[in-house]
């Protein structure tokens, strides 16, 4: 790996930086458009979190795990800024993840993704075995605010 794309990953939630996140969340990421920053503050607080961070820059990756450490997990909120994509960085988030010790040995890992089956694939993600047993409560619209008509 090029040292000067090398990303270094941490877990230290103090180190995370929650203007940021909350700013690429809200604005920018198809899957949380308008996120309250108090939801966000409660998401990070209880996941597993892995923040990205280059030398001479600040914090540029993010992604959180929902999990019970033992059985199940579930990546979410998986995200590279704009300016410092297409340096490998997603890559070198996603391997530390699969590498955590406290991700090791669950019975089903699983996330949802529009526009990245290729980057999780290579960590072997998949559909779903059976998607006939999985169900959901989803309201996608949940943090848009209702849209006045004049």
């Amino acid at each position: 790996m090029d040292l000067m794309h090398a990303l270094r990953i941490s877990t230290d939630k103090q180190e995370l930086d929650l203007t940021l996140i909350h700013r690429f969340l809200s604005e920018q990421a198809y899957w949380s458009p308008g996120i309250p920053l108090e939801t966000v503050r409660r998401a990070i607080a209880g996941s597993l979190c892995f923040g990205g961070y280059v030398e001479g820059a600040s914090q540029v990756a993010f992604a959180r795990v929902i999990t019970d450490g033992a059985t199940f997990a579930y990546l979410a909120d998986v995200f590279v800024l704009d300016a410092h994509r297409g340096r490998g960085y997603g890559k070198q988030l996603v391997a530390a993840i699969m590498a955590h010790p406290q991700l090791q040995g669950l019975r089903r890992f699983m996330l949802a993704t529009s526009d990245a089956h290729a980057l999780y694939a290579r960590y072997g993600f998949a559909a779903p075995a059976r998607p006939q047993t999985l169900m959901e409560i989803a309201h996608p619209d949940l943090y848009r605010s209702p849209t006045t008509v004049a």
